[in-house]
């Protein structure tokens, strides 16, 4: 006689038999409790970033950015910047000459996407040949020509330069608040005060003022465009540096 329990337990036991070979199903979270825990733990984690190195990503791509990577400014930049604006005793720039076709620098300031590629195209054989060992660096900023300096309050954007045998250029872009014919009237007057020759170009929106000082081979040019919110953005370029 067969007993109730066992003609009960038959059946369960031939269906187990007869699934001996098929795979057993495992869902996720009994594979999470099997994980490494180091592993399960990283994947977990909040990803860090760091929002001083996400600005420079990318940095390796085949592309090139839209303008050359800007360095901060050290504080003794923007301290040397903080000097107020004295308007006295201006002299006024000359009306501005089309600049044609004879003229190299033009080109060079629309075409140049590097401080050195616009330098290495200027007419001074100095600066030409000086282009080639620019180091950036804001610092370079700070040591403009004594005659030339950096606009009062302006806000430095790029700085590269070098110091050594004949060479002592500085090519700098910045920009200020103030309007472009302040700026004309301001370099102007600097470069005629310190020896300097100056003729003032127009090249489209752009202005060029530039010039040469004959006792020491001195040459300087700035490249000027107003901004729409009646700012001006600057490039420039001297050759004799402090």
């Amino acid at each position: 006689m067969v007993r109730p329990a066992l003609l009960l337990a038959l059946p369960l036991m031939l269906a187990a038999c007869g699934k001996k070979d098929e795979p057993v199903p495992v869902n996720d979270s009994e594979l999470g409790n099997i994980a490494d825990p180091a592993v399960t733990s990283a994947l977990h984690e909040q990803i860090m970033v760091d929002p001083q190195l996400t600005q420079m990503a990318n940095k390796d791509a085949l592309r090139p950015p839209p303008q050359p990577y800007s360095a901060m400014v050290p504080s003794d930049a923007i301290a040397a910047n903080r000097d107020k604006i004295d308007t006295s005793g201006l002299m006024k720039a000359p009306p501005a000459v089309a600049a044609g076709k004879d003229c190299p620098q033009c080109a060079a300031a629309r075409d140049s996407i590097t401080l050195d590629g616009l330098a290495s195209r200027q007419k001074n054989a100095r600066t030409r040949q000086c282009a080639s060992t620019l180091n950036y660096s804001a610092r370079w900023a700070t040591r403009l020509p004594a005659d030339l300096p950096l606009f009062p309050q302006a806000r430095m954007i790029e700085a590269a330069g070098n110091q050594g045998g004949t060479c002592s250029l500085r090519v700098v872009t910045f920009s200020t608040a103030q309007p472009m014919e302040l700026l004309l009237d301001w370099y102007y007057t600097k470069a005629k005060r310190g020896g300097y020759t100056a003729e003032h170009q127009v090249d489209g929106k752009q202005h060029i003022l530039g010039g040469t000082r004959v006792r020491d081979d001195g040459a300087y040019v700035l490249f000027m465009t107003s901004r729409s919110d009646g700012g001006t953005d600057i490039d420039m370029i001297a050759n004799n540096g402090s």
